[in-house]
């Protein structure tokens, strides 16, 4: 019986890591591929053929968007984390009047769908001659990665022991000394886990940096894709389409791989203390 039910864990293991990975793995094979083979169903690669990822590089200025995408990305995470740290020693450490009302509206805010604040962006990203920057978008991702992480890192510090925090205070330290020197470093785990969160929802953001940019040269991977063409107006070039596409998703796998131990780290120190 024992038996039977490991067996039983492992398939269902098998079908999960299956069903996530088969889409990735697709499209590894389908970049290798070029012309009428990329409308034929195969499972393996024939040959390493690399003119997709040479295409990409020279029908676009795909090297400047991966650029433009590294900058926005992470000028996000470093004001996420730099203004949600702060927030977060006020919400988690500071009694002021209307505090819950404020947490409470800023979860809401992270709730809202993007097309619905998508004409308030906009004229405000205008109104400040931002149209078409990288600093729109800038601050147009921070609206999506600000309200989480400054909930995620209040939870966190709210249980943190007042003791470290008192005994700081009594050898002279100002609240900045403490944020800096006494929370920050134990902050570690979390502040990882949310800047990775907040870099993989910033470099995959979709609708703002197609709307909030205009040329070419100043967008970000997911709109350079999406708007990739071939030759013809006819031709669609799933080949490159796909070299992009894996491209663009080596970084994120890099960042998970050098930094799991502090992301496991902090969703294991999320879970224990809810």
């Amino acid at each position: 019986m024992k038996l039977l039910a490991r067996a039983g864990f492992w398939l269902l293991v098998i079908v999960i890591a299956l069903f996530a990975l088969f889409p990735f793995y697709y499209a590894i094979i389908s970049s290798f591929r070029s012309g009428s083979q990329l409308f034929s169903v195969a499972y393996w690669p024939e040959r390493l053929d690399l003119t997709n990822y040479a295409a990409v590089f020279e029908r676009q200025p795909f090297g400047r968007n991966i650029l433009n995408s590294v900058i926005v990305s992470g000028a996000v995470v470093a004001l996420s984390l730099g203004l949600g740290i702060t927030a977060a020693y006020a919400f988690g450490r500071i009694a002021f009047r209307g505090r819950s009302l404020l947490l409470m509206t800023i979860l809401a805010v992270s709730m809202f769908p993007q097309v619905a604040v998508l004409a308030g962006m906009f004229e405000l990203i205008r109104a400040f001659g931002l149209y078409n920057t990288l600093p729109g978008l800038i601050l147009a991702n921070l609206m999506l990665t600000l309200p989480f992480t400054i909930w995620v890192l209040t939870t966190f510090m709210r249980d943190l022991p007042k003791e470290i925090e008192e005994a700081a205070f009594v050898d002279g330290a100002t609240p900045w000394i403490v944020v800096r020197r006494v929370f920050l470093p134990l902050m570690a785990p979390a502040a990882v886990t949310t800047g990775l969160l907040a870099f993989i929802v910033s470099w995959n953001e979709f609708l703002f940096a197609l709307t909030f940019t205009l040329t070419n040269e100043r967008r970000t991977v997911p709109p350079a894709i999406a708007l990739m063409s071939g030759s013809t107006a006819y031709e669609l070039p799933w080949g490159t389409i796909m070299a992009g596409s894996v491209i663009v998703t080596i970084p994120i796998i890099a960042l998970v791989l050098v930094f799991q131990r502090k992301i496991v780290a902090g969703l294991t120190a999320g879970a224990v203390k809810g």
